[in-house]
C-alpha cells in the first residue's frame, strides 16, 4: 500500500510531505490476460483475488486460480485459447501441464527464462502505474481495489492501450491459415 515514488511539487522552501497510514496485512493479488484475434478487437480478462488475512493462507495464485481464469477466458471467448506464460512456478505447475494436455482448447507456451519485455501484460501493469496509481497514497484497501479496477476498467474499454502493449513487445500476431 506505499506509494511509488515519484516527482511532485510543492511551495518553494518547503519540502512536501505525503502522509502514509501504517501497513495493511491484506493483500491483493491480480492475474491478467490480452487476448488477440485478427478481426476482432483486443480484449484484456483479468480475476483479482482477495486473500485471507488467516495464517498460513495462501498469498498469491495458486495454479487452480490460473486455471480457473483460463476456463472462464474460454467461456468468455468462445474460442481455443493459446496462452505465452513466463516461468512463475505456478505456470509450471504439474497440475496445470495436466489441466492442459486433457483439454484440447487450451495451448500453452513457455517464454525464455527471463523476458518480462516479452510479455504484453507488462505493459498493462506499467500503464496501471503510470496512469490511475502513480502518486497515491492509498488510505485503505478498499481505495486501492477502488482505484485498479477503474484503471483495468479503462484498459479494457480502449483496445487500442492493449494493442500498443502487443506492440511494445516488439512481437507480431501470426495466425495459421
Amino acid at each position: 500500500m506505499r506509494p511509488p515514488r515519484a516527482r511532485t511539487w510543492g511551495r518553494r522552501g518547503q519540502t512536501s510531505v505525503v502522509r502514509v497510514r501504517g501497513r495493511s496485512r491484506r493483500r491483493i493479488s491480480i492475474a491478467a490476460m490480452c487476448c488477440y484475434r485478427p478481426g476482432s478487437r483486443s480484449r484484456m480478462i483479468y480475476r483479482p483475488r482477495f486473500h485471507l488475512l488467516l495464517k498460513g493462507a495462501r498469498n498469491s495464485y495458486s495454479w487452480q486460480d490460473y486455471r480457473d481464469l483460463l476456463a472462464r477466458a474460454h467461456l468468455q471467448l468462445g474460442a481455443p485459447i493459446v496462452v505465452v506464460w513466463d516461468n512463475l512456478n505456478t505456470h509450471r505447475a504439474a497440475g496445470l501441464r495436466d489441466y492442459a494436455a486433457s483439454h484440447d482448447w487450451l495451448t500453452i507456451i513457455q517464454l525464455p527464462s527471463y523476458s518480462p519485455d516479452l510479455n504484453p501484460v507488462e505493459g498493462v501493469w506499467s500503464l496501471l502505474r503510470r496512469g490511475p496509481m502513480a502518486n497515491t497514497a492509498f488510505t485503505d484497501p478498499d481505495h486501492l481495489t477502488r482505484t485498479l479496477r477503474r484503471g483495468l476498467v479503462h484498459i479494457q474499454r480502449h483496445p487500442e492501450l492493449i494493442d500498443g502493449c502487443l506492440t511494445e513487445t516488439g512481437l507480431t500476431f501470426n495466425p495459421r491459415s
